[in-house]
């Protein structure tokens, strides 16, 4: 009989020193009941397999003998838990007190509950925002990028992105959460399947979402449980064009196999064109960049242990 309550999922390429601390961290707070952890390394050929074999014999260790970016081997991992509930974790985060167990018990006090999320926060403690994510549909992004929502902060549609104009300390359903810790309920993953692969990686975790919200669960944002994480400082900082790249190419997929069909034709090519000037100005002003990163915010200061 299986008795595992919580399985945990980490896809790590080049970041053995932030996997050594967020796996040091999941041992000092873990959740209660039983437990396993799975890693998928992408070829790091930084030590991150030896390290793993020398000091987490505990963990489960699957290796890629090339990077498959981040969806094709969250996947792998996925295919093979044997957890009530899965998380999906990124190896640049670090798990604070009580909360793998906060999160298992409120999905289990949520029967509604499909998919849940902490509060996420920055190295300095501030919340970092995209963990919680209203539907990214144009004007939300636009108002996103531009500014135009720190201008107009009560604008629920400029500002739905990140819904800031919620409490950051509320628990409340929202659109979409953030990959870098998800947790999944074994019978979304039997209802809708897996995570689509054509993500590379980004935007796969909001399609997620989308998908489990369309089979009729809920996702939640549960800020009582909270992790900090280190965003930018995984693969994204190894490849920064690459991530770039895959970034906006993520975005386009997730418009047009989601959203595109609310909007005409005309609309859609012209935010396609959008998108492709916003490219383009990403990679210009990442050549300029002392730090360069994929996403809107640069990295921020690495854990301790990581080189």
């Amino acid at each position: 009989m299986n008795d595992i309550q919580l399985s945990i999922c980490i896809v790590s390429y080049r970041a053995m020193g932030l996997l050594r601390d967020c796996l040091l961290s999941i041992a000092e707070n873990p959740p209660q009941g039983n437990y396993e952890c799975i890693v998928v390394d992408n070829n790091s050929e930084d030590g991150t397999q030896e390290m793993l074999a020398t000091e987490f014999p505990w963990v489960t260790l699957i290796v890629n003998s090339e990077n498959l970016g981040f969806t094709v081997p969250m996947n792998q991992a996925l295919k093979v838990t044997k957890g009530k509930y899965l998380l999906q974790l990124n190896p640049d985060t670090l798990m604070h007190p009580h909360a793998l167990s906060r999160l298992v018990d409120f999905m289990e006090k949520h029967p509604e509950a499909g998919i849940c999320s902490p509060k996420v926060l920055n190295n300095d403690g501030t919340m970092q925002k995209p963990c919680r994510r209203g539907e990214s549909r144009p004007l939300a992004v636009i108002g996103y990028f531009t500014g135009l929502g720190r201008l107009f902060p009560k604008n629920r549609r400029l500002n739905e992105y990140l819904m800031s104009y919620m409490d950051e300390d509320e628990t409340h359903a929202v659109a979409g959460v953030a990959g870098s810790c998800m947790l999944v309920r074994r019978e979304v993953i039997d209802q809708i399947g897996f995570l689509d692969e054509r993500f590379f990686a980004y935007q796969e975790d909001a399609d997620y979402c989308f998908r489990a919200r369309q089979a009729g669960w809920k996702v939640y944002y549960f800020p009582e449980a909270q992790i900090t994480h280190y965003g930018g400082m995984g693969g994204s900082r190894v490849h920064p064009y690459r991530s770039t790249y895959e970034w906006h190419r993520s975005y386009f997929l997730y418009y047009r196999k989601n959203l595109a069909k609310d909007y005409c034709f005309l609309f859609n090519g012209l935010y396609y064109l959008v998108m492709l000037i916003k490219l383009a100005i990403a990679l210009l002003v990442n050549f300029f960049r002392k730090e360069k990163t994929a996403g809107r915010q640069k990295p921020r200061n690495p854990v301790n242990g990581y080189s």
